[in-house]
Formats: structure tokens, C-alpha cells, sequence
């Protein structure tokens, strides 16, 4: 066990410290963002980095530990890790971290998510590690104690015993307006938006799918389709009129309130054999592997006290008649699967399992060329036959933010010849060289390599496509041709058990190399998931690397402070209304664009102020925990669904208005 001490020597440019006591570290950070330089780590042996942190502010913090290779600027690796505001806990950085092989660790009971960006990282390469906060919309303090590197993971954490969340799930350590104060207020304002939600669209000319019935592009086929007129791509509904998709992803009651290790900070629960309560308990696997954790369903118990007995089917049509209400028209991924094609409203879905193999390559990629691969393909697209019949699914997307693709400019078939297990991806690539070079003197002379024969491939060699310019043509071909199996495969699949409906596409989180789009010809519509104001340059991007496909954007989401939850998601604004301001320039932006089709918001509720299974507890529902709109958002959005196919058309200007943004809190 190693205690380190920082001293100003160790701060980055615009971090301070206010005191220094016996280890605790009281830190004033300006909003730039800083931190701390820790240089013990670059030559220690101990696999955890510990300490004791409390955030002295009413909102989250989100963290970076920043890992820097010798001669690069810019960090190789990064861990970002969440903070909840005013109480003290316990955080844990495992170092083997850094070889890469992980995405979503799981976090210490009393912090928040934890995601690991970047490439993998040797110990003896590295230069400096900095612990540093992210930017803010204010200088920001926090303290920091008994910082240690140890071989001892930290049992659990030492959590204040304060209560932090009411009966309805809100923040207890602040107030709003909005905030739900008793359960006659409930009752009413449930009540008042079950009266008013008439299951129609608003707007005349609107399909009854939500199409537009200006513009008729075809014949209807009885199922959702594409069509191209005039270099512009537009969906089409079954009645063969445009379609612009959107609506909230998540539309159901399946967000999760996490309360494993922090049940003393909740007031009374209800008994688990507390009648319809009891059913609200769930006990669910760990994302990350790991333990299981416990949930309260406090979205399902705010609704049973507002609405008692049958508190489902009023839940159900107040949810569908407040969306239609305000001209969305479509039920985004992770949408209750009852809702699905039972309420009217069109919706897109997900395979519920993406092919896999007993042995990936890295992270959750597969081993692509096997046979195993290709069964595994054909029985996870047996799962379309239930629905290959429903004129409400616009389309499936295969899956989604593939774990693998979070590191940018991954060269996937190095990472074949990285891993030690003997796949049927490394056979191949073994074969394709010796078809290349025949001999491994001629690939020694290629790769400036010193290979004795090509079976030396067989053992783990890093960073292959580094060693000359023909090892990185040959390595970069050779992932193309993984690339396009691991979509290919699937894809076919899937047609020959649902030739109805339309292929979305993958959903990456971002296109993190140009060779991703590989196999786009076997989609209908390819898909990105993409968080920012505007967001025309990813879509543009995508057409330039060669897609001539519409594009919809499975993802995205705007935040605030002024609701009583901690943090603002992967996009802020200042308050609730210029959450709504910001939805409608994302949306009336992908609408002006000729390629963009649709875009889902994420999501229909706020996440839970500690934090969902893994930690998010962003303010980025359409309604709250209580299930009551956000009205400032709720108008906007009607305001922009009432525009969007003139937008979209050509007929009129995508709004010039841009939100007033505040840094992210998000991790």
C-alpha cells in the first residue's frame, strides 16, 4: 500500500489547493476544468488507485483519470467516472483497466458511472497520469483524502448516513419548480394529462401513421419502405406517404432506479410484501459481470398512487395520448415490448440478441468467419418471425454502440493477432498472408518484421499494423473483410426470416474509424447515435465516406439543472425551456439535411437522481420520475413536429434559434 501526496508542484493550470490536513485535500478547480498530476503510477506495481472524494456542490462532477503515452499530447487512455454532489465516497480506479479490454466497469456503491475511452496502454510506456475534472459552467470545489495505490480492492464504501431521496424518488437536497410535493399533487396533475390526451395527432395533415399527406412518394406497400426523389431520401409510411420519424427512445417503465449499498439514503420503501408494491422490487444481473444489484421501480409506484388499482392501462394511454399529443409519432428502441405494435403508433425495435461466439476478438466483436458465427446469425434473426408481419415496425436495428467501436481508429485485425486464443479470424488472416507473400522472408521484408515462420503469428504479436506501411495495408484489408462478415452475415439472416420491414443499421456511438461504414449496402437506413447541438456534420460525414443511404439518428439528448436532478447527460443547456429550444434546431437540422430521415430522443423519462444500473442520473426525460411533462420542452417539440416535413421538403428554413449550452455533466 502506497499513500500519495500531492503538492503544487503536481496541479495542472487552474486547480488550487484551498488547505492541506493530514491527507485531505480541499481543491478549488476554475471551469475550465484541472487537476492533479499523479507520478508514482507510471512505475508502480499496485493495481488499485483508491481515495476518499466529496463534491461540495448541489450537481454531479464528472472526472477524468487521463493516461499519456511518452511523446503524445493528447491522453492514450482515459477513465471517466461520475460523482454525486455533497456526500463523501469511496473511488477506485483498477489500473488493469488500461490494457483496454473493458468499456463499463462497475463503480463503487455512492459514485456513478464509470467508462473507459482509448486504446490500450503498457505501463512501461506511459509518460504521466493526470486525475483531472471537466470543464463547468462555474469554478467548482471538492475535496480529496487518503489517496493510495494498494493491491486491495476497497470492500465498500464508508457512505454518511443522510437521507437524499423522497418518497416519489426526487432529490431531496434541493427544490424546484415542478417538484412533486404530496400525493394530492400527483393525483391531479396525472389526472389532468390522462383528460387531455386524446390519442390523435394534432395536426390534420397527418397520416394516420404520422406521415405527411402532402407529399404521397408512392403507391403504399402495407409496410414501412425508403424512397430517393430528387436527391432527397425520405421514409415512407404504409400508405406510401413521407415519413419522418420522430419520438423518444424508451417509451415504458422499465428505467431502473439502482439502491444496492444505498438504501440508508432513501426514505421509508414500501414493505416487499406491501400488495402491488411488492412486484415494484427487482433483483437484476451486474452490466458490468459482476454482482447483481437491486432497483425500486419508484416510476411504477408514483403511478399506482396516483391511479391505485389499474393504474397500467391509464399509465399506458395517458403515455401514448401525451406523445401523439405533441406530434411524435414514433415508439424509439427499448420500448416496452407491449406497446409495441398494440398502441397505433409506430415504433422500431432491436434484435433482442446480436450474433456472438464462445471466443470474441476484442471487447464484444466475434469471431466473425466461423461457422459458429454464422448459426449463431441465423437463430438470432428467428426472433423477427413474431413481428415480420407488423405494418406499424418501421424497421429493426441489429444492435447497438458495439463495445469494440469505442476506440478510435481500431484496427481490428490487430487485435486478432493480440489475442493469445487460437480463432478461426487469426487462421484466416494467417492464410491470406501466406496467399499474399508466400514465404515469411517475403513478409519480413514488407513488415520489417523478423518472423522465423508465419506459425510465430500464432502467438500474441501487439500492434502489428505499426511496423511498416504494407503491414498496415495488409491489416486494414484484412479488417474489412471482418468488418463486412460481422454485418453482412446478420443482415442476411435476418432478411430471409423478415423480408417486410427495414435494416436501421447499427446504431455506433460515433464513426470512430472511416472503415465502419463497411457493408453498408445491406443496410436500409444506416444509423449513428450522435450527441451534440447539430448535429449536420456527422450526417454529412457519412455521406462522404460513400453511404447512399438515409440516416437517422438512434440517439440524442439535451439536459438542465433547474429539475432537480444532478447532471446535465452528454449535452447541457441552461434550463428547461432551452431544452426544448435545443430539440427542436437538432431536429429541424436532421430534418434539413437531404439524407436525414428521422431521430429519436433519448429518453422518454429522467433517469434516477443516484443513478440507473450503471450510474447515469441525467435530468433528459421528456417526463419526470413522477411521470409529469416537462411543458417548456413538450411545447417546442409540438411546435417543431408542426413544421418538420416543410423543413424537411424545402419549404421552409430549419429555425435559426440555438439553445443557450452549458458544459456537460455526463460520464
Amino acid at each position: 500500500m502506497k499513500k500519495l501526496l500531492i503538492t503544487s508542484e503536481d496541479l495542472t493550470d487552474g486547480a488550487r489547493i484551498v488547505s492541506d490536513e493530514c491527507g485531505t485535500y480541499r481543491m478549488e478547480i476554475s471551469k475550465k476544468g484541472a487537476g492533479f498530476a499523479l507520478p508514482d503510477i507510471k512505475c508502480a506495481d499496485e493495481r488499485y488507485l483508491v481515495f476518499r472524494v466529496r463534491v461540495t456542490e448541489e450537481h454531479s462532477l464528472a472526472m477524468n483519470f487521463f493516461v499519456y503515452e511518452r511523446g503524445e499530447s493528447s491522453p492514450a487512455f482515459t477513465v471517466r467516472f461520475g460523482l454525486l454532489p455533497t456526500v463523501d465516497a469511496t473511488a477506485c480506479i483498477d489500473l488493469y483497466w488500461m490494457d483496454a479490454s473493458e468499456l463499463f466497469p462497475e463503480a463503487m456503491p455512492g459514485t456513478l458511472k464509470i467508462v473507459c475511452h482509448g486504446r490500450r496502454v503498457h505501463r512501461d510506456r506511459i509518460d504521466k497520469v493526470v486525475l483531472s475534472t471537466l470543464p463547468s459552467f462555474h469554478d467548482v470545489t471538492l475535496t480529496i483524502s487518503d489517496i493510495e495505490l494498494t493491491d486491495d480492492h476497497p470492500n465498500a464504501s464508508s457512505l454518511p448516513d443522510v437521507k437524499m431521496v423522497d418518497i416519489f424518488g426526487q432529490s431531496k437536497w434541493k427544490d424546484w419548480k415542478g417538484k412533486t410535493k404530496d400525493i394530492d399533487e400527483l393525483r391531479g396533475a396525472l389526472e389532468g394529462q390522462l383528460a387531455e390526451a386524446s390519442g390523435s395527432y394534432p395536426f390534420a395533415d397527418f397520416t394516420e401513421y404520422g406521415g405527411w399527406r402532402k407529399n404521397k412518394l408512392c403507391d403504399g406497400t402495407g409496410f414501412f419502405t425508403k424512397c430517393k426523389e430528387n436527391g432527397r431520401w425520405w421514409l415512407v409510411d404504409p400508405l406510401g406517404y413521407a415519413f419522418f420519424s420522430m419520438g423518444p427512445d424508451c417509451v415504458g417503465l422499465g428505467g431502473d432506479c439502482r439502491i444496492d449499498g444505498v438504501e440508508k439514503w432513501l426514505d421509508r420503501l414500501p414493505d416487499k410484501d406491501d400488495g402491488e408494491f411488492g412486484g415494484m422490487y427487482f433483483e437484476r444481473p451486474s452490466h458490468g459481470g459482476g454482482r447483481a444489484y437491486k432497483t425500486f421501480s419508484f416510476f411504477r409506484s408514483n403511478l399506482y398512487r396516483a391511479f391505485g388499482d389499474g393504474w397500467h392501462e391509464k399509465w399506458r394511454t395517458m403515455l401514448i395520448g401525451q406523445l401523439k399529443l405533441h406530434g411524435m409519432n414514433t415508439l424509439g428502441n427499448w420500448s416496452d415490448g407491449d406497446l409495441l405494435g398494440t398502441t397505433g403508433m409506430p415504433y422500431v425495435t432491436s434484435l433482442p440478441r446480436f450474433p456472438s461466439t464462445k471466443q470474441n476478438i476484442f471487447r464484444d466483436f466475434p469471431d466473425v468467419l466461423s461457422d459458429e458465427y454464422a448459426e449463431n446469425a441465423e437463430a438470432c434473426a428467428r426472433s423477427l418471425e413474431r413481428r415480420k408481419d407488423d405494418p406499424l415496425m418501421i424497421g429493426y436495428f441489429l444492435r447497438n454502440e458495439p463495445a469494440w467501436a469505442f476506440v478510435d481508429n481500431l484496427v481490428i485485425a490487430d487485435e486478432v493477432l493480440y489475442n493469445p486464443a487460437r480463432t478461426v479470424c487469426k487462421d484466416k488472416l494467417i492464410e491470406f498472408l501466406k496467399d499474399r507473400y508466400h514465404d515469411v522472408a517475403e513478409l519480413n521484408r514488407a513488415w520489417n518484421s523478423s518472423y522465423e515462420s508465419f506459425a510465430d503469428l500464432y502467438q500474441s504479436q501487439s500492434d502489428v499494423s505499426k511496423l511498416s506501411e504494407a503491414s498496415s495495408r495488409d491489416m486494414h484489408e484484412f479488417s474489412r473483410i471482418m468488418l463486412r462478415a460481422y454485418v453482412e452475415i446478420p443482415s442476411r439472416a435476418c432478411r430471409k426470416v423478415d423480408p417486410n420491414h427495414m435494416i436501421l443499421g447499427m446504431r455506433w456511438a460515433w464513426i470512430s474509424d472511416s472503415d465502419l461504414v463497411t457493408g453498408w449496402e445491406n443496410f436500409d437506413v444506416f444509423s449513428i447515435n450522435c450527441y451534440a447541438v447539430d448535429p449536420t456534420s456527422s450526417i454529412q460525414r457519412i455521406v462522404d465516406l460513400g453511404v447512399d443511404l438515409p440516416v437517422m439518428i438512434g440517439e440524442f439528448h439535451f439536459g438542465a439543472l433547474d429539475a432537480g436532478l444532478p447532471a446535465t447527460g452528454l449535452e447541457g443547456v441552461a434550463d428547461q425551456h432551452e431544452r426544448g429550444v435545443a430539440y427542436r434546431y437538432y431536429c429541424e437540422s436532421v430534418a434539413a439535411h437531404p439524407y436525414g430521415v428521422g431521430c429519436h430522443y433519448f429518453q422518454c423519462y429522467d433517469q434516477f437522481t443516484l443513478g440507473r444500473f450503471d450510474g447515469e442520473n441525467y435530468n433528459i426525460g421528456l417526463f419526470d420520475i413522477c411521470s409529469r411533462v416537462y411543458p417548456e420542452m413538450m411545447n417546442e417539440i409540438r411546435d417543431c413536429a408542426g413544421s418538420i416535413y416543410l423543413v424537411a421538403d424545402g419549404k421552409k428554413e430549419r429555425t435559426s434559434q440555438r439553445p443557450a449550452t452549458i458544459p456537460m455533466i455526463a460520464y
